[in-house]
């Protein structure tokens, strides 16, 4: 219990203005009353101002703006700050001094919003870094509160990695900077990553003062493309090149790589300006080229896998990182221009031989028709002069036929060898690409590789009969079959052609004959060796008729003969001539001129 013996009344209290209910001596209470409303702030409705948090709970904040009565604000105003604590400063709105419970409302909301519109313009002229609230997701990104305005954030602009997951954003509070004003349509864009580059950029910079050529680091695999390897160096990305993530071909870089993976990598160049950092894999091992085989040569057999097609030739890996090259004309023992796919693909597992090896230039080209024997090797003892084959047609020429025997040996048809009786023009009116022709060998030309060879030998010359047959002066029936500016081709039997000129188809009648009209046609020359048979269908009636003159002469010789015995005949003696002799002469002269 409290001792209270020792203890004295205060000296100077007015006990008689207490008890009257004036605790203050010589002060009235209107005095007091009016020193109190002095010491309260003068606020109107509807105006910002500063206020002081008091004290914060899940569900409000206090805040006191100097009035009678602090104000009550709902926590969700603050939501996009979650740092805020007691003590801060924050503006609010005086929506009502008093309401009917006699408590002051305000509105942080409604402060930010009115100033809203200027604090956006002026951070994004100072550029400033500011904060806030991501309250969800939209098409193409996230809407963001910001001094109570909603911004965009694009989805491209959350972070220097690609994002997967845009709702684990949702409800944070971030920082952002403002890169677009629309003042028109008082729209908003922010972003996050420019945060991040700015920090990046200064991190790239301090990164790249230390980075030395050939220099070894340890990197994550940040990104895979088609074209390389995206490595993080930690605050730096270099690419590895695909051709520089293995000594082999690579087609694809996850064959090499996983994302994510930690790999070590050399630089091989970097550039300051452009912050570009060029990397390696393959460098950190030896290049196969200097661990082949050394005694590997010319002529050995190799196997590989083709790994890469052209059209002049494949590209065949016999080691990693090792590869020589096919080319098409070592594919085939044949001429024919063809396509290195027509024997090949990607993928293929082949054996070839070794034709060229430079281990300086590292290069080698290999072929695979030397693992058969040349054709040509033993040409006149498999396709000996006169011998009869099958040959496949692979191209015409005006003058002839280019045929393949077998793969590699090939040879000519001359047009004027197809046929003992047709004239043909052209190859095609013969036969066609791609079809089978017997054929005979006529002559052998193995230093350009290439056989003479014969259709129509296959057969007896059919011009040894006809040479009995169109003998000259015959005459034979045939069908004018075309017509020309120099005459026409007439159509023989037994299948062969004659030609006769345009005055030796005039008709007896005088006109011209016609295309397949068919008449008599005299043999008037025929050439075995040139194989021609010149006809004339006007011969037949003009030696008729030169044979009716020749008789109606021989008609006239014997009455000639007649008068001529009825005058003297004159004895071509030694004798001189009379005068009778030269009187005869005169009067058979003279009845002989009458005659005529």
């Amino acid at each position: 219990m409290a001792d209270y013996k020792n203890v004295a009344p205060l000296e100077g209290f007015d006990w008689e203005a207490y008890a009257n209910g004036d605790a203050q001596s010589g002060v009235s209470r209107e005095a007091q009353e009016s020193a109190y409303e002095g010491s309260l702030n003068k606020i109107d409705d509807h105006k910002v101002v500063d206020g002081n948090v008091i004290s914060i709970n899940k569900r409000e904040v206090v805040v006191n703006i100097g009035s009678k009565s602090d104000g009550i604000i709902p926590a969700s105003e603050f939501r996009y700050n979650p740092d805020l604590k007691v003590g801060d400063t924050v503006e609010v709105y005086i929506e009502n001094q008093e309401d009917k419970k006699g408590q002051l409302i305000l509105s942080h909301k409604k402060a930010r919003a009115s100033r809203s519109w200027d604090r956006v313009n002026e951070a994004m002229e100072k550029e400033e870094i500011i904060k806030g609230y991501i309250k969800c997701r939209t098409k193409g990104g996230m809407i963001v509160d910001v001094f109570g305005i909603e911004a965009f954030l694009p989805g491209s602009q959350i972070d220097v990695k690609p994002i997967r997951d845009y709702d684990i954003f949702v409800g944070k509070t971030m920082e952002f900077k403002i890169v677009k004003i629309n003042q028109e349509y008082k729209n908003v864009v922010v972003s996050h990553k420019a945060l991040i580059e700015a920090e990046m950029e200064q991190q790239k910079k301090e990164i790249i003062s230390r980075l030395e050529k050939g220099q070894v680091l340890e990197g994550t695999v940040k990104n895979i493309t088609s074209y390389g390897v995206f490595i993080d160096l930690g605050g730096v990305d270099g690419l590895i090149h695909i051709t520089d993530l293995s000594w082999g071909r690579v087609s694809d870089p996850r064959e090499i790589v996983e994302l994510d993976s930690k790999i070590n990598v050399v630089i091989l160049d970097f550039d300051n300006e452009k912050k570009r950092i060029a990397l390696g894999l393959k460098q950190l091992t030896p290049h196969p080229w200097d661990a082949l085989d050394p005694n590997l040569k010319v002529g050995d057999r190799v196997k590989g896998k083709v790994v890469v097609m052209a059209d002049y030739g494949a590209f065949v890996e016999i080691a990693p990182g090792v590869e020589g090259l096919i080319h098409v004309s070592e594919m085939s023992w044949s001429q024919h221009l063809r396509s290195a796919q027509d024997f090949m693909k990607v993928g293929d597992e082949v054996e070839a031989v070794i034709l060229t090896l430079n281990r300086e230039e590292r290069k080698m080209s290999l072929g695979i028709k030397q693992l058969k024997e040349d054709p040509w090797q033993n040409i006149e003892e498999r396709y000996p002069i006169g011998s009869k084959h099958t040959a496949r047609v692979r191209n015409f020429t005006n003058f002839g036929i280019f045929v393949e025997i077998e793969e590699g040996v090939d040879g000519l048809i001359h047009i004027s060898d197809l046929s003992w009786t047709k004239k043909i023009k052209h190859p095609s009116e013969f036969t066609q690409i791609g079809a089978e022709l017997e054929v005979c060998v006529l002559e052998i030309d193995k230093a350009n590789r290439r056989l003479s060879l014969g259709h129509k030998q296959l057969e007896e010359n059919p011009w040894d009969v006809f040479e009995t047959i169109f003998t000259v002066d015959s005459i034979h029936e045939g069908t004018i079959v075309e017509l020309l500016d120099k005459g026409a081709v007439i159509q023989l039997e037994y299948g062969v052609e004659g030609f006769a000129t345009p005055k030796h188809l005039v008709k007896e009648d005088g006109s011209q004959a016609q295309l397949n009209e068919k008449l008599q046609f005299k043999v008037i020359e025929f050439n075995k060796e040139n194989k021609r048979i010149i006809l004339s269908h006007s011969r037949i009636f003009e030696d008729v008729q030169r044979a009716a003159a020749r008789d109606a002469k021989k008609d006239k010789a014997p009455r000639a003969a007649k008068k001529a015995s009825e005058t003297p005949v004159i004895q071509n003696q030694a004798a001189s001539t009379t005068l009778g002799d030269i009187d005869a002469l005169a009067e058979l002269k003279a009845k002989m001129e009458g005659e005529k």
